[in-house]
């Protein structure tokens, strides 16, 4: 099984952050949510967990060492994929040797920028400088560490773009994962009010689709093989709990704000406890399936519906619409899958869509 859980607490909200997340949490508040949280490990029937992932909000704002002791106690798969998400200004000696010690073994390092100017605007509390400095002293106990950036986001003045500093970034640092998340207005962030009163302006579709292409260029160009939309990685190092995702398993969520789907149950955490919601047969076979077309791997149709025969109904749909997405440039065929292309992936959304409506 894999396990995400979910730290709703963070130094400040960056401009254009719509997460579960908040600044100024107490110390004991800190504390009694680790607590709580290491009492739902134990009180799972899970064993032996395949992939965990702690994000937020800012997990380590928390001491998270109770935690640590609740999934030993409740076992890691001998080969688990353990990732912590932190912030540089996380990143002490100290810390790193305690998420190494909680058998913490992957670090994804929230970033967004190497641009000093950027970084400011975003909110972020940290420098390019810093960034750096603490990326390097994660690599020298993780092997296993990348770092998240945003594209798309207005620049201020005096912001260079990214294929200005990120070739140099890339050779320094030598991340094992890049994630590259395109900018979303979301309502109600500092970024919204921004461009409500027109203080900022939103670079228009096709300057960010440019953007997104250009840094996922250099990421290939640097070795890094795009194995999702969102997400690139040198060999042997996509992360195994997002892909467990993509590919319909099932996770366990815990935390405020943390989603999870366990068979038809879909759940997600509200204060301390857990909205719940059950789907249809066909409603969670077809959300396991279609979000494969994120993938390097994408959908085989075919397969997919021998795996969820509930599917049937949509195998006209989804020749029908595949097919016209690969005369339109928007995907490929690999074998019996179809895969999008650079350009299909930046309309993903759109194509998935389609496929959601039966004949």
């Amino acid at each position: 099984m894999n396990l995400y859980v979910h730290f709703p607490f963070c130094r400040r909200k960056c401009a254009y952050c719509a997460l579960l997340s908040r600044a100024g949490a107490s110390a004991e508040r800190r504390a009694a949510y680790v607590a709580r949280l290491a009492a739902e490990v134990r009180a799972r029937p899970e064993r032996n967990w395949r992939t965990v992932y702690l994000g937020g909000g800012t997990p380590a704002l928390c001491d998270l060492r109770p935690l640590f002791a609740a999934l030993r106690e409740t076992g890691l798969a001998p080969d688990a994929e353990f990732t912590v998400e932190l912030h540089p200004s996380d990143v002490t000696p100290a810390l790193l040797e305690t998420l190494a010690a909680g058998g913490v073994n992957r670090i994804s390092l929230g970033v967004q920028s190497f641009d000093d100017a950027m970084l400011a605007h975003m909110g972020r509390g940290h420098t390019s400088a810093e960034a750096i400095a603490a990326f390097e002293a994660i690599r020298r106990v993780f092997p296993n560490a990348g770092f998240d950036l945003i594209v798309g986001y207005p620049p201020p003045k005096d912001a260079e773009p990214p294929r200005t500093w990120l070739p140099s970034i890339l050779d320094r640092l030598q991340p094992a994962h890049v994630s590259v998340y395109s900018l979303i207005r979301e309502e109600g962030t500092r970024l919204d009010r921004e461009v409500r009163r027109g203080r900022l302006v939103l670079p228009d579709d096709a300057v960010a689709l440019d953007e997104v292409a250009e840094v996922a260029q250099l990421l290939v160009d640097a070795g890094l093989a795009r194995y999702e939309i969102s997400n690139y990685a040198r060999p042997g190092f996509a992360c195994r709990h997002n892909c467990a995702v993509w590919n319909g398993e099932d996770y366990v969520g815990l935390g405020e704000g943390a989603h999870g789907r366990e068979g038809v149950l879909r759940t997600v955490g509200e204060g301390k406890d857990y909205a719940r919601e059950t789907l249809s047969p066909q409603e969670d076979a077809l959300e396991r399936t279609v979000f494969a077309l994120r993938t390097a791997q994408g959908l085989d149709p075919e397969t997919a519906i021998r795996r969820h025969p509930v599917l049937s109904p949509f195998r006209a749909t989804w020749i029908r619409e595949l097919d016209f997405a690969v005369e339109q440039g928007l995907a490929v065929r690999k074998e019996l899958a179809y895969v999008l292309t650079p350009r299909g992936m930046e309309v993903c959304d759109a194509v998935v869509e389609t496929l959601l409506r039966p004949s």
